[in-house]
């Protein structure tokens, strides 16, 4: 699984390979990372270079303290980040076409055509690896076209709805 994490408002992507290897944007990079007695300290070896690491998790942020300074880090997987992109972009004024984040099948379009919506309702559930995904509205509207219906199979960016203002 990739995720992205981002610190000082860069994102980076890192996948977890296994215990001891990870990738950061394209660069293999092997790691050990291991608590320290039950405390927030850790010790973490990068490429043979040993650290250590104070970390603490507050309000879906991370906090890591590392050789003085102190890094506010987000993270979010891949599929957090495309469900994200799909619910968000394009959110100024006219209209907004809601595409699929990832394949999947429609589970439910509770709402038609020509129905108002506010910001955060519900327009799609899609089904995809066994989880259900709500897909919202990212802002006041008006259905203007529903592409899809229950029990569709849907492929990544496919187009689902319009929603105008």
């Amino acid at each position: 699984m990739k995720y992205i994490t981002t610190i000082n408002n860069r994102d980076y992507t890192v996948e977890i390979i296994n215990d001891k290897q990870v990738v950061i944007d394209g660069k293999l990079v092997d790691v050990d990372f291991v608590a320290l007695s039950g405390q927030p300290v850790y010790s973490l070896i990068i490429d043979g270079k040993s650290h250590e690491a104070y970390i603490y998790e507050e309000d879906n942020q991370i906090q890591v303290q590392l050789r003085g300074f102190q890094y506010n880090a987000n993270i979010i997987d891949e599929r957090e980040k495309r469900l994200s992109d799909s619910s968000e972009g394009g959110i100024g004024s006219g209209e907004f076409i809601l595409k699929a984040p990832m394949p999947g099948l429609v589970i439910s379009v509770p709402v038609m055509e020509g129905d108002a919506v506010v910001k955060g309702q519900v327009l799609v559930i899609l089904e995809s690896m066994k989880m259900q995904n709500e897909l919202k509205a990212p802002r006041d509207g008006v259905i203007i076209r529903i592409k899809v219906e229950q029990g569709h199979t849907v492929e990544q960016k496919q187009q689902l709805m319009m929603l105008g203002i």
